[in-house]
């Protein structure tokens, strides 16, 4: 048994990037609940601890970003060349 929400909240879906309301009284599934970090909003005082679907997620995560935020961390080719002061021919 998952924990219950003592509120509503509001997360954003990685899977569907919407925004997904979780209303009090509910167990979320664990990859929403895990969103869910402010302690007030749990029966207990605490969040659930993450399951093993969700690690495995957060591991392949960089696999899943766009092409654009993957080689956002290396400059481009062309770079070098105009630090080099040539046309990169």
């Amino acid at each position: 048994m998952g924990a219950k929400l003592v509120a509503t909240v509001h997360v954003r879906d990685p899977r569907t990037h919407q925004m997904v309301q979780l209303d009090a009284g509910t167990e979320p599934e664990p990859e929403l609940a895990a969103l869910v970090r402010n302690p007030d909003a749990w029966e207990d005082g605490k969040a659930p601890t993450e399951s093993k679907a969700t690690s495995d997620q957060d591991d392949d995560a960089e696999d899943n970003k766009p092409a654009a935020k993957r080689s956002a961390r290396k400059p481009a080719r062309g770079r070098n060349a105009a630090d080099e002061g040539s046309s990169g021919d």
